[in-house]
């Protein structure tokens, strides 16, 4: 078995990676803010965004050591580079990417890859994986999450893919160690006049909601 990067510190602690993918950076600076503002900690800036690069090293700056800020859809090993050069604190792909899993753990950097079924989340975990990244997780939902880990039970599985507020508590009870959500709680706040009040709310919502998931039901 490969030696893996840890999870990072936020991601344990919130139970959330909030996705940024926007059409420019012109206003991820300001909602990735937001939402660090609001309890969630831990951020993924997503590679189609144009400026992607840039957009990590500007959060970078800005946060510092408030949040965590990663970056997503990484396809290859020079991608994987440019985002650690510039700050990123982790990487996830949508698939299986043997050769940026292998280069980002070297660097300490855990990596979050993509997959769905059951060999794909194996083949994942076996390249070095912190962690699975299970996509699109709509497609499949909460109980496919708790089949697959009966049998895989000691694999980190973080379903990401139009994951709502309201999926969260199935999500935990099935057994995910995070959720990874974007549009359902960016919203249009990633766009020109984008309400940050509202998305503020979101990400407050959100946290409240993985924190009562992982609580439990009251007794």
């Amino acid at each position: 078995m490969p030696d893996r990067p840890a999870l990072p510190a936020e991601l344990t602690a919130t139970g959330v990676v909030a996705i940024a993918r926007a059409p420019s950076t012109q206003r991820i600076v300001a909602a990735v803010e937001t939402v660090v503002q609001a309890g969630v900690s831990c951020v993924e800036v997503a590679m189609t965004t144009p400026g992607g690069i840039e957009a990590i090293a500007a959060l970078a700056a800005s946060l510092g050591e408030t949040a965590c800020v990663g970056a997503g859809t990484v396809l290859t090993t020079q991608q994987a580079r440019q985002c650690i050069d510039v700050g990123a604190k982790f990487i996830v792909a949508p698939s299986v990417v043997p050769d940026v899993v292998e280069f980002a753990s070297a660097q300490g950097i855990p990596v979050f890859p993509g997959a769905l079924t059951p060999s794909e989340i194996v083949a994942a975990w076996l390249s070095g994986a912190a962690a699975v990244k299970v996509f699109p997780a709509s497609a499949v939902g909460p109980q496919y999450l708790r089949d697959v880990r009966a049998p895989l039970p000691d694999i980190p599985l973080i379903p990401t893919g139009g994951v709502s507020v309201a999926d969260v508590p199935k999500y935990f009870a099935a057994g995910a160690i995070a959720v990874g959500v974007g549009g359902p709680l960016f919203g249009d706040a990633l766009r020109d006049n984008g309400d940050l009040g509202a998305l503020s709310a979101r990400a407050k919502q959100l946290i409240d909601a993985v924190r009562a998931a992982r609580e439990g039901p009251s007794a």
